[in-house]
């Protein structure tokens, strides 16, 4: 999962410092996910879904397909 954010980040060509503020956290905060060292909070987890326009499942490595669910 968390080398899938990452490469989702640097794709848009975005800091994490960017991402960061547009999750309302500390860059400090956001790099500790991309790592790996914290756990990514399940309200986080669906919002960087929404941002990247993808699934959580996605994110999760759960399926290679990053078009997002419907409704």
């Amino acid at each position: 999962m968390y080398p899938r954010i990452r490469d989702l980040r640097q794709d848009r060509d975005w800091t994490q410092k960017e991402v960061a503020g547009m999750l309302g956290m500390s860059q400090t905060g956001y790099s500790k996910y991309e790592t790996g060292e914290n756990d990514i909070p399940t309200a986080v987890l669906i919002r960087l879904a929404d941002l990247y326009c993808t699934s959580v499942d996605y994110l999760l490595g759960r399926t290679k397909h990053p078009e997002p669910y419907g409704e």
